[in-house]
């Protein structure tokens, strides 16, 4: 795994000990980034269950501002903050070990709202509309943000939730990119 793009390119991340994660491929990531991207003036990143920090590194690399990263294995926090500070972005980035759920209330209390939002549970756990549900009725988004979904090709996230719009899906074997926009 590797920064792609942008003023940290090239620079190889770590990977998360253990089986417990899996880290989006370094052709799904350039996929993700020429849909939304596929560079940025500034913004605010939430990544939720990071895994190694890969995708909000790589949206800092290509010019956000500010990243936060959640994730509940101890081992992916540990791994985030090293890749952090291989990149050169600790500074930029605050990092929690939380559930993701929880993550966002915490978030909302403090009243950021995001431009880019990356979503990638453990296929696993079916959480994704809630988080959506959550994401699009606490003013957790600004108008215009993207919220990046990384699930499984059998799921289908096809329907607005309140004001957040499916418009973009793609299929690389059994991962799927479902991209929302806030306000449509």
């Amino acid at each position: 795994m590797r920064v792609i793009s942008g003023s940290a390119k090239g620079r190889t991340l770590k990977a998360v000990p253990g089986m417990g994660t899996r880290p989006t491929t370094d052709k799904v990531k350039e996929a993700i980034f020429s849909m939304i991207g596929p560079y940025f003036d500034g913004g605010l990143v939430l990544d939720l269950f990071a895994g190694t920090g890969g995708l909000s590194i790589e949206a800092l690399s290509r010019g956000m501002q500010r990243a936060v990263l959640t994730d509940m294995d101890k081992k992916a926090i540990d791994t985030i903050r090293m890749n952090l500070k291989a990149t050169g972005f600790e500074d930029r980035a605050e990092v929690y070990r939380n559930d993701a759920l929880r993550a966002l209330k915490a978030l909302a209390k403090r009243e950021h709202a995001f431009d880019l939002v990356f979503v990638d549970p453990p296929y696993r756990l079916k959480v994704i509309q809630e988080l959506l549900e959550e994401l699009a009725g606490e003013a957790l988004l600004t108008e215009g943000a993207r919220v990046v979904v990384e699930h499984d090709t059998d799921d289908h996230y096809g329907e607005p939730i309140g004001e957040l719009v499916p418009i973009r899906r793609a299929e690389y074997g059994d991962t799927t990119i479902t991209v929302f926009r806030m306000g449509g």
